[in-house]
């Protein structure tokens, strides 16, 4: 009889699929209690490789036109609606997660990436302004993207990450994401994003511990900013103590805010959006 394969889901870093330089694996049970798949567990040396791809990817995404980065995030809804069925199959080794429901979930993840796609070209407009001022200048701010950004969403599948990550990448920053070790749909989100049009970097998935990894994104000097949903408050004392020694800005979002039940709005409110940018002012003098 032929022995099955069983997959390891692998992490997502740089565009590429290494496995945690640990040699470090967990399983990932079945409804049955059989093994389905191992995901990789990611070290703090995996993290920092994660961070360096992640700056590096920075400044190419960045110049990119707020234009061209809707639309390769539209391009990561569509790789995430072709592989409905799989991404449903693995939301359903829950056994609380029922067919219908983990459709929808698909679904609304598929539909918040295209509302941010939409969002991308729009933000300054909405969240700069031109200031009255005293005196023969312009007084103009915009926003401007954090950078390096962390995401953490603590008991959120699919739906909750994708719609961190849409908001964040669409203002242009890239993202290192981490979620628990056995998160084998996050880790089956590189593989369709890998063939989408999202330049390597960009997005960079570890799936590993938190209570080991949290520290270290919270501490890294190369990560501007964390935006968590979901933290118990152990891990969000260590992200503010972290966080506070070189000011990394820190956005908590409730969990019902992108909750399958939230309204759509609500998900895609401007607060996601605010939360990994930053308001630059410039003078210029008025000319005649």
């Amino acid at each position: 009889m032929r022995q099955g394969i069983i997959k390891t889901y692998k992490l997502f870093i740089g565009g590429a699929f290494p496995r945690s330089e640990s040699g470090r694996a967990v399983p990932v049970l079945n409804r049955d209690g059989s093994v389905f798949a191992e995901c990789c567990k990611a070290s703090r040396k995996d993290l920092r490789e994660a961070v360096t791809a992640a700056r590096k990817a920075l400044g190419p995404w960045g110049k990119l036109s707020a234009y061209d980065r809707g639309q390769i995030i539209y391009r990561m809804a569509e790789m995430v609606q072709s592989r409905r069925g799989e991404f449903a199959e693995l939301l359903m080794l829950d056994a609380a997660c029922t067919q219908s429901a983990a459709e929808r979930e698909i679904d609304l993840a598929a539909d918040r990436l295209v509302a941010f796609a939409g969002w991308a070209d729009k933000v300054p407009q909405v969240l700069g302004a031109q200031n009255p001022v005293v005196g023969p200048y312009w007084n103009i701010t915009t926003p401007i993207a954090l950078g390096c950004v962390g995401i953490v969403p603590v008991g959120d599948t699919l739906l909750g990450l994708l719609t961190l990550v849409g908001a964040t990448i669409a203002t242009g920053n890239t993202v290192v994401v981490l979620t628990s070790a056995n998160a084998a749909p996050v880790s089956s989100l590189g593989e369709a994003l890998a063939t989408s049009d999202l330049p390597g970097g960009v997005i960079n998935i570890l799936t590993g511990d938190l209570a080991e990894l949290v520290p270290v994104l919270a501490g890294h000097r190369d990560v501007d900013g964390i935006l968590a949903s979901g933290l118990p408050d152990d891990l969000v004392k260590v992200v503010q103590l972290g966080a506070a020694e070189n000011l990394k800005r820190i956005a908590l979002i409730e969990p019902a805010q992108i909750s399958a039940d939230a309204a759509h709005a609500t998900a895609t409110s401007l607060r996601l959006l605010e939360a990994s940018v930053e308001a630059k002012t410039v003078w210029h003098p008025v000319g005649i």
